[in-house]
């Protein structure tokens, strides 16, 4: 009987991490980009990200390149996907654990650190081409993000910790890129008890009456469908 010999280990195999961090800028859902200052892609725009350590975990990771290069930190980080095309990357074979993150811009002072040179928001819907190939990871992400909005509460990672029932629904349209209803829309928050009346008004100095501020009452992302809520937008 023939005995399968293991397959050979390849020892040249190296991972990275690359992280999606998206934000509502502008009024449009936008996704940070770095230029590289090395090569491959010298002076091409990408994704905040690098190698791993062999004393860290792919997450450990994902955090200290997001903050080496952008000095962005403490933000919501969820493992997406794993890219392995053996033709991804130019330096080798090189496999690539990606992540998203959201943040409220407003938040943070965005400074180019590490190996690039510029840190900048770009809309989602006009991106430069980018390097490796972070296009694909970037609608990758998009996808699992309008996704998520609704059966968790992860659309609260962009706002400010009050805003109004307005600028939650705004937030909302511009994720899944789409008008919704909103008269529907209040009426499907208020039911599912994820939202708190804090109090507060806030005005835009218009002709309009002040809105009620909101805050969600838990500060964690909760998947509604847990709770037995579904939020078919």
């Amino acid at each position: 009987m023939r005995v399968a010999q293991a397959p050979k280990l390849d020892h040249s195999l190296a991972v990275t991490v690359d992280v999606v961090l998206f934000t509502i800028w502008e009024k449009k859902l936008a996704v940070l980009l770095v230029r590289r200052i090395k090569d491959p892609f010298s002076g091409v725009w990408a994704l905040p990200g690098g190698f791993v350590r062999k004393d860290e975990s792919v997450d450990e990771a994902a955090l200290r390149e997001l903050q080496e290069e952008t000095s962005v930190s403490r933000v919501y980080l969820e493992q997406l996907y794993t890219f392995g095309d053996p033709d991804r990357d130019p330096r080798g074979r090189i496999i690539t654990v990606s992540y998203y993150a959201l943040i409220n811009w407003e938040n943070f002072q965005l400074r180019a650190k590490a190996d690039t040179s510029e840190a900048k928001w770009f809309p989602v819907q006009k991106l430069p081409k980018p390097a490796f190939d972070h296009r694909e990871i970037i609608r990758y992400a998009l996808e699992r993000l309008q996704h998520k909005v609704n059966y968790t509460t992860i659309c609260f990672q962009l706002l400010p910790k009050e805003f109004t029932l307005s600028e939650l629904q705004q937030a909302y349209e511009i994720i899944l890129h789409q008008k919704l209803d909103k008269r529907n829309f209040r009426k499907k928050m208020i039911q599912l008890h994820i939202l708190k009346d804090t109090g507060g008004m806030k005005t835009d100095g218009g002709p309009q009456r002040p809105a009620k501020l909101y805050s969600f009452t838990d500060v964690r992302v909760v998947k509604l469908q847990e709770k037995g809520i579904i939020v078919p937008f």
